[in-house]
């Protein structure tokens, strides 16, 4: 056949077009690939900024609730004031316990950083420490009487002039003020927080509550209390448990005050149990006072009265508060430290 015949030279231009073709496709995947590489390049620069931005924001929420620090709705803050109406006497258990020690632990808010929380005295449980389970407390002794309550309490330490001052006495009430009938036990291993070591004014902390014995007047900061008196606090824990959950992320959630006495539980934590109420009494009066506390992140020994808070590592053994729920709670009765009665 001849080179230039017609059949020869289609032949030629289809190979032609066959190779631009093949060029050109690979051309079109080499370009797909590339595309599909700056893709997955941008999404992981994408998931690489969101984690940074996610971490910064966990930073923030964790730098809050290191420090014990809480906002507050104006719905919570009528609670809390509402179960301060409550009457002092009702159906209640107590235990009666002193000052155990004293460190810059924290077992709730930082668990195993041993030194790294402002200071704490500690009354209860002897063991507590920054490393606590409800396995050690239940292993250790207490000094509360009854020695069946193994629980862990603590609260910030209280300074006069900058020279720790230990409680002279503490009295942990659990008193039957919402649906005493029904009020159910904590359960073993229940960690709870109140209070606001964050308050910046009186009004962001209305758990803060200081008196002096023998004198009606009270307020959420230090009170002057005259010669002869003490300096004496109360603070009270919420009455509603969420029902499956012994912690939360802020130590709080799992937990809530009911809206007002007679009221009940919300929904959202539809199981009533006891009021923890602390009543701690300080051989001290006058002024100089201040307490340890975390400022900007920092530990300070200088923090004012209206920052008190405190903690709950609930560790009875639990037969025992069963049997204290059922008869002084749910029957009606105010129990002495054995928890059997002593007035109806």
């Amino acid at each position: 056949m001849n080179a230039k015949s017609p059949w020869r030279r289609a032949a030629v231009i289809v190979a032609a077009l066959a190779l631009l073709g093949a060029a050109g496709m690979v051309g079109m995947v080499g370009n797909r690939a590339a595309d599909a590489e700056a893709r997955a390049a941008a999404a992981k620069q994408r998931a690489a900024q969101e984690a940074v931005a996610g971490a910064a924001v966990a930073g923030r929420a964790a730098d809050v609730h290191a420090g014990h620090g809480v906002q507050l709705s104006a719905e919570q803050k009528k609670a809390i004031e509402a179960q301060r109406a409550a009457p002092v006497r009702g159906s209640e258990f107590r235990a009666n316990c002193f000052s155990s020690h004293r460190g810059g632990n924290d077992p709730i808010v930082k668990p195993g950083q041993t030194g790294a929380s402002h200071m704490h005295e500690f009354f209860g449980n002897r063991s507590t420490d920054a490393n606590s389970t409800l396995t050690s407390l239940g292993a250790a002794t207490t000094n509360c009487d009854p020695n069946t309550d193994l629980s862990a309490y603590w609260v910030p330490t209280l300074y006069k002039y900058g020279a720790p001052v230990a409680p002279e006495s503490v009295i942990v009430y659990y008193q039957g003020i919402t649906n005493p009938l029904t009020a159910k036990p904590y359960p073993p291993g229940l960690k709870v927080v109140v209070g606001n070591a964050l308050a910046t004014n009186p009004d962001q902390n209305p758990s803060a509550r200081w008196s002096c014995r023998g004198y009606s007047f009270s307020g959420r900061d230090f009170q002057n209390c005259p010669p002869g008196s003490k300096l004496e606090t109360y603070l009270d824990f919420p009455t509603c448990w969420d029902g499956h959950s012994l912690d939360s992320a802020d130590h709080r959630s799992h937990m809530a005050f009911s809206p007002g006495i007679g009221w009940g539980c919300p929904s959202t934590h539809p199981v009533a149990v006891p009021r923890v109420e602390f009543l701690i009494t300080y051989p001290v009066n006058g002024t100089g006072l201040s307490l340890g506390g975390t400022r900007n992140g920092v530990n300070v020994t200088d923090a004012p009265g209206y920052t008190f808070h405190g903690d709950f590592f609930n560790a009875w053994k639990q037969p025992e508060l069963q049997r204290r729920v059922t008869t002084c709670i749910n029957g009606g009765y105010i129990c002495g430290t054995d928890g059997y009665p002593i007035q109806q």
